[in-house]
């Protein structure tokens, strides 16, 4: 149930005594917590704990299994669903940040088209209230006001969103959210989708606002930088605690540890105390003993929750057969696909055993197109790709379905099976308990997973395959943090030789030795250094 406190200058969410089950499985049970205002709060958690089922408890788009929730009197959220706005002018997608609104436009201009009456005329007077009371009369101003502001060129403002670029589509949206000035803004995956550039000035933005943030994101950089409290959604309840990401998960680990210390010292002593009573409980301390009766029932140690934090283990094994120096070299390859369009200029690389290096850009720039033709599931068009002596190349395309075929029932233990010939069960079974398919899960749909379990499951498929190179495109995308995090240290392991895509900053920074840069100016740059030192020489 929804509550908006209408106190002028109060905007904080309050969840009072909220829990939200499946079943018999339990997310989160008597939640009750605040978000305060001037507050910018990451919502944590693995993939599957609850967090986005949290925000559409909050919005009012789900209801919880008990409890309510206090609102604000306005609140923007961020829409995901980005192809239901292709057909509508920028204008108007802002404008719709305020529904009641935009609705009252909408039937405002379909009545002044159809013949007057009594009834329609005293509809309109009703819609003209509407419109004076949400400010509607400065509403195109205000969000040219918005557009202008997060960079979007007037140029822009009256095209529909299907001509206009994607990175700045997003940014359409998020004015969406802020249009009308609301006292709370919820995020869900803000950063899906935007280059490095637009994640940077959306760290600055979000930084700057001053109502009540809730966002959820798989970047550890990007909450790191704009966070000021972590909510986690963890022990079956949410617990806040103050501080960026990192500094919550050193405070999460102490309490842990502490507080398995103190059940483990009870333990030690529940175990003297029965020593003392099994020694004296027949004799003539009667006395001494119920006392240390009464000491044991005081200390009986509780049942501690289990946490939902799993992390899987990547561990990507390079073929015995090793390559020569050069693993992979491109002569003066480029790609148009029309005349006038030339997403790639002419460019050379060659790329040497055990590099791993780091392939950066703005969106649209050909970095997916690069990976592709590198990958040979592309042609260029003009000049070659060549593979090196004894190469063998494992390849994780962004688009998933350019791997897995999301239409078949195939069980995921047979699709793992055609990813190596002669691979034994047990080393399928160990890939899927690695990636965090237990038991029964072998047998699931590839049809059936989400983006999380298909990017796990062709990560599990890498493991089996026999390669000393590998090509990632956004491997991160649908990874929660422990994921990334593991990724991360699998492929700094790894012995052979890597080509990662990402505007993940803490992903590139802890792999790449070498950057791959596409610049503004469309050209490609080839930098032999990790991404800090890059990033020194563009300041």
């Amino acid at each position: 149930m929804l509550f908006h406190l209408n106190n002028k200058g109060i905007f904080m969410i309050v969840l009072d005594s909220v829990a939200m089950s499946y079943g018999s499985r339990t997310l989160f049970e008597n939640v009750t917590i605040s978000f305060n205002e001037g507050n910018r709060y990451g919502l944590t958690g693995p993939n599957g704990a609850g967090k986005s089922t949290l925000l559409k408890i909050i919005m009012g788009q789900k209801d919880p299994t008990t409890g309510h929730i206090k609102l604000p009197p306005k609140v923007g959220f961020l829409r995901q669903d980005i192809e239901y706005f292709k057909k509508f002018r920028v204008l108007d997608v802002v404008i719709m940040g305020n529904q009641r609104l935009f609705d009252a436009f909408q039937e405002r201009d379909r009545l002044y088209d159809v013949e007057m009456t009594d009834d329609i005329g005293m509809r309109l007077g009703e819609l003209e209230e509407i419109v004076a009371d949400e400010d509607g009369y400065s509403a195109e101003a205000n969000a040219e006001i918005l557009l202008l502001g997060t960079g979007i060129d007037s140029e822009f403002h009256e095209k529909v969103m299907s001509e206009v670029p994607l990175d700045l589509q997003f940014r359409i949206l998020l004015c969406q959210a802020l249009f009308g000035n609301p006292g709370a803004l919820i995020l869900d995956e803000p950063t899906n989708h935007l280059d490095m550039k637009s994640i940077r000035w959306l760290e600055s933005f979000l930084v700057e606002y001053k109502g009540t943030l809730i966002l959820v994101s798989h970047d550890r950089h990007f909450l790191n930088a704009v966070t000021t409290h972590i909510a986690d959604i963890d022990y079956e309840t949410v617990i806040i605690y103050p501080g960026n990401y990192d500094q919550m998960v050193l405070a999460k680990t102490a309490v842990r540890n502490r507080t398995e210390h103190e059940e483990k010292s009870k333990e030690k002593k529940i175990a003297r105390l029965q020593e003392f009573v099994s020694k004296f409980g027949a004799g003539t301390r009667a006395s001494q003993v119920q006392s240390r009766k009464k000491e044991i029932a005081r200390l009986q140690p509780q049942d501690l929750k289990q946490s939902n934090i799993q992390r899987p283990y990547i561990a990507l094994e390079q073929s015995d057969q090793l390559p020569g120096r050069i693993v992979l070299r491109a002569k003066k390859i480029s790609k148009s696909y029309e005349p006038e369009v030339e997403v790639i200029k002419p460019f050379n690389l060659e790329i040497h055993r055990g590099d791993k290096v780091g392939v950066i850009g703005n969106n649209g720039m050909g970095k997916t197109t690069l990976l592709k033709m590198l990958a040979q599931v592309m042609e260029p068009s003009s000049g070659e790709v060549s593979l090196g002596h004894q190469v063998k190349l494992a390849y994780f395309p962004q688009n998933h379905a350019d791997l897995v075929d999301k239409s078949e029932k195939t069980p995921i233990f047979d699709w793992l099976r055609s990813r190596r010939d002669g691979v034994y069960d047990q080393e399928i079974r160990g890939a899927l308990g690695r990636m965090l398919f237990p038991g029964d899960d072998a047998f699931k749909s590839v049809s059936s997973l989400s983006g999380g379990e298909t990017a796990r499951l062709i990560l599990a498929g890498m493991m089996l395959q026999e390669h000393n190179i590998i090509l990632l495109d956004e491997p991160n995308n649908h990874l929660d943090l422990e994921a990334v995090s593991a990724l991360a240290d699998g492929l700094k392991k790894y012995k052979g030789t890597v080509l990662v895509v990402s505007h993940d900053q803490d992903l590139i920074g802890l792999v790449a030795e070498k950057i791959i840069a596409f610049e503004e100016d469309g050209s490609c740059r080839f930098f032999d250094g990790t991404l800090e030192a890059y990033n020194k020489t563009n300041v």
